[in-house]
This record gives C-alpha cells, structure tokens and sequence, in this order.
C-alpha cells in the first residue's frame, strides 16, 4: 500500500521550493531552485514572473517524482508564498504586463507619503498602514506607468493577484481566480473585519473590481492542478501567506502564541483569537487564518532584511563566501566587538516604518574584519525581533516564549543571542520549514486528513531550547548602543 504524502509550494522571495510532507509532518521528498533579483532603480526590486513559475513548476516535478520513487502518492497540495508581492497578468494570454513588484520595493513611497492623511482609513479597515510594503499602491502603479494598462483593466481584461493567486492561475490552466484571507489581508484593500473586498479603498487606489480573485478560507477548494502540468490531476486545498503558514506549521493555535520566521525578512505574529487587535505602537493587525469562515487575527511585526543581510555579505561586498560562515565568525568574537549594522537596505519596518531609511554601519576601524560584518548582520536580527516583542508587550499581549523558525536559525549562535536579548526562552522545532508544513497541514486538513486544529498540533517537537545566559549589564549596555544606532539612522534618513 502506497503512503500518503501532501505536496507543499513554498515559493519565496528569493527561491522556489516544493516539498512533500508525510502525515505527520516529515519530509519525503524535496527540490529547491534560486531565482533572479531584480533592481532595476534605487529602491526598486522585481522579479521575472515566467521564472517564477518555471522555477515553482521544476521543482513540483522533481519533489513529486522522488515522492513517487518512495511509493508516497500525494492526495493534496498547499501552497504558501512570499506576500505582498504584486503581479498583474491578461486574463486571455495569461502572460503577466509588468514585472512581479517585490514587496520589499519602495517606488511608490511619495505616493504613500503624500496621502498619510487617508492612512486612519486605511488602519482601521485592514489593520495594516499606508506603505509602499503592500500590494496596492503596487497595483496602481503599474495601472499609471504601464502604457495600455489602464484600458484594459478597464474593460476587465487585466487580473491582479499575489504570488498564490498567479500560482493557482497557472496550475489549473485559467480556471481559478482565487486567493485565502491571509494574502487578502495584506494588499490595503481588503476589510479584515467584513472580510470582503473594500469599494471605499479600492476607488481611493482607483483599482477596478473585476482585477481583484475571490477570496477564500485557508483550507478549502481552490481548484485542481492540471495533469498536464504535474503528471496527474492535484486538488489545491490549502492556501496562505508564508507568515501566517508558519504560524499554523508552529502550531500557533491559542491567543498569545508567538512565532517569529527568519527567511529573507524577519517577521513576528502573535495570536490574539477572534479579536482584530489594533495595535498603539506601529504593529499590523493582520489575519492570522480563516476556517470555515471563522477568522483567528494577529498582531504582526515586520523586519524587511534578516537573511537578506547575510546574503548582501555574501553576494553584495563579498564578505562571506557563504552563509553558514556567519556562525562561525560570530563565536569568534566577544560581545563588546562594537560594530552595529542597522540594516535598512529596503527601509526600516515595524516600529519605525521609515521607507526611507538606509542602511548604516557604526563603530568600524582598521582593525575591523568579516567577524564583525557578520556579527553586527546576525545581532541586528536579534534586537529588531526584541523591538517587535517590546511592542506587543506594550499592545497589552505579552508572551513569555517564542517559537523560530526558517532557514537562519540553524544557526546555534543566533538563536541564543536571540534569547539572550529577548530574555525569554526560544523554542527551535526539529522541522524548521515550518512554512512550508503549514501549507500542507491546511490542505491536509481540507481533504480529511486531518480531524482538526488539535491534530496538527500533535506534530509539533521540540528540537531545542535556548534560555538567556547574558549578564543584565552587557545586555543593557548593548541595547543602549543599539538605540542610538537606530536613532541616528532614523535622523540621516530625515535630511
């Protein structure tokens, strides 16, 4: 008898990777492929939405073929992907009219800018802030600058969607123009407490209705995968935005969980039930997953560059010749080695969101070295999170525990100065691809696979504990060193 595995699309900000998960949550099969970056102006990030579908699409073929070799036959698919990201396509050709807008791209900050005095609006709709971070204002530009495109949308003939949306497109051949609640949630268009589209938002961005996917539950019919495609017709069962896939991966289920993703960005949530929480210190209020029609919210904080930063070391400057360095040059150093990186490459997030920021390096002399680069990158990680937390904190829902994951902490280094700093335990699971296994619990959910939230949960294990070593003084100390570095940053940002 063949084993039953649940294929997962995690498509990424800067790879695609397919992977099937057994039942209980382990890996069968995988295949991962890098993609281009994009930066055509300062400020600007895109990507090539023919390979990201050619990537998603090669590895999908090769994690089902080692899954088949393994006598695994796959029932289900979930998908998650990188938010925010902004792709406009014609709905007859399929093929997109302007580049994927990343959603670390900052183009339309004067516009967002300019119109702050719409931003309570805005807040109070969709949790979220006006900010060139999400979909909309990506969507009227390229509506504006994109000759023709206007027009067409106009006469309906253009459709918006984000990574997930132009994923499933694909997959079932044109037949489903859909999205989950979660990626609705992030665009500035849709009402998080109606949870339907907003016509109010969607005139003051002049973006025309019949552009936008229905929006669905995270776990619930989203078409099929094409046979042609994959080698055999896939039910879609389970969509939702990378973040809020982790928090189900991490089982994330009661008000006060905390899971913290370390991927290309950072990003925290924290569940706070059936109550849309709006935060008083610059958080999101975002939701968390909707099921069977019943919407768990979040409170989000978002840092734009985590592994990001590693990589700008490794592919930017030439500083590491590859991550794994990182771990290695950090212990090699003592925790008064005095360089600080405040990491604004697309802006600074939550709390600050200055999208004009830029990164800074403070503390260099001659005898700096790649140790400290690498050390300052990993640091900053750790004291953004600390920002994160202290502000949730200060939004009334404190937790005295964090859950990580994503590929950055495999590093033993990270996470204990991460708990280090944020003086509570950090809890490190054995499948740290938590992303990835949300997608395929939501879908294995929708098709029987699971009886409930509470039989996820049971997969959930412990690889490691890291509880707070560092002195109160050093801790002090550095994060006295760490504000002033922020705080200069924030004010060059300003001339």
């Amino acid at each position: 008898m063949n084993d039953i595995g649940i294929l997962a699309i995690d498509q990424g900000t800067t790879s695609s990777r397919a992977i099937v998960f057994s039942l209980n949550g382990k890996k069968i099969s995988s295949s991962q492929q890098e993609f281009t970056q994009h930066y055509p102006a300062n400020g600007w990030v895109e990507h090539d939405p023919e390979e990201i579908w050619n990537t998603t699409l090669d590895t999908c073929k090769t994690a089902l073929e080692q899954a088949k070799q393994k006598n695994t036959q796959v029932k289900c698919i979930g998908i998650t992907n990188q938010r925010e990201t902004t792709l406009v396509w014609n709905k007859e050709t399929g093929k997109c009219i302007y580049p994927a807008i990343v959603w670390q791209d900052r183009r339309t900050a004067a516009f967002c800018e300019k119109h702050k005095h719409y931003e309570p609006t805005i807040r109070e709709k969709t949790g979220l802030l006006l900010d060139p971070y999400f979909s909309a204002s990506k969507v009227k530009w390229i509506l504006d600058e994109v000759e023709g495109a206007r027009n067409l949308a106009n006469k309906g003939k253009l459709a918006f969607g984000t990574v997930d949306s132009f994923l499933i497109w694909r997959l079932t051949n044109g037949a489903s123009h859909v999205t989950d609640a979660t990626n609705a949630s992030r665009t500035n268009l849709f009402n998080i407490h109606t949870q339907e589209w907003d016509e109010e938002l969607l005139e003051f961005f002049d973006i025309p209705a019949s552009m936008l996917p229905t929006v669905l539950d995270c776990s619930t019919d989203f078409g099929i995968a094409s046979k042609k495609l994959l080698g055999e017709d896939i039910p879609i069962a389970g969509v939702a935005g990378d973040q809020q896939a982790a928090l189900v991966g991490q089982s994330c289920f009661n008000v006060g969980d905390l899971k913290s993703t370390y991927g290309t960005g950072c990003f925290a949530l924290l569940n706070t039930g059936e109550h849309a929480v709006l935060s008083s210190h610059k958080l999101l209020t975002t939701v968390g997953y909707r099921l069977k029609g019943k919407t768990t919210y979040a409170l989000e904080g978002a840092i734009f560059t985590a592994g990001a930063n590693i990589q700008w070391l490794r592919d930017g400057i030439g500083v590491l010749q590859h991550a794994k360095q990182s771990q290695v040059l950090a212990e090699s150093l003592d925790y008064d080695h005095g360089v600080f990186l405040v990491p604004g490459f697309a802006g600074l997030g939550a709390p600050h969101w200055d999208p004009n920021a830029r990164a800074s390096l403070f503390g260099m002399t001659r005898g700096t070295t790649p140790a400290h680069f690498a050390r300052a990158a990993l640091e900053a990680v750790c004291y953004q999170t600390r920002e994160l937390m202290q502000a949730m904190h200060n939004d009334g829902i404190p937790s005295s525990k964090v859950w990580v994951d994503g590929g950055m902490v495999a590093n033993d280094w990270l996470c204990q100065f991460l708990s280090d700093i944020l003086e509570v335990d950090v809890f490190r699971p054995n499948m740290m691809e938590s992303t990835a296994q949300g997608a395929a619990f939501l879908a294995g959910l929708h098709v029987g696979l699971y009886a409930d939230l509470q039989d996820i949960s049971q997969y959930k294990t412990v690889d490691t504990v890291f509880s707070p070593e560092l002195g109160e003084g050093i801790r002090n100390r550095l994060l006295k060193k760490w504000d002033l570095a922020v705080k200069s940053t924030l004010a060059f940002s300003q001339e």
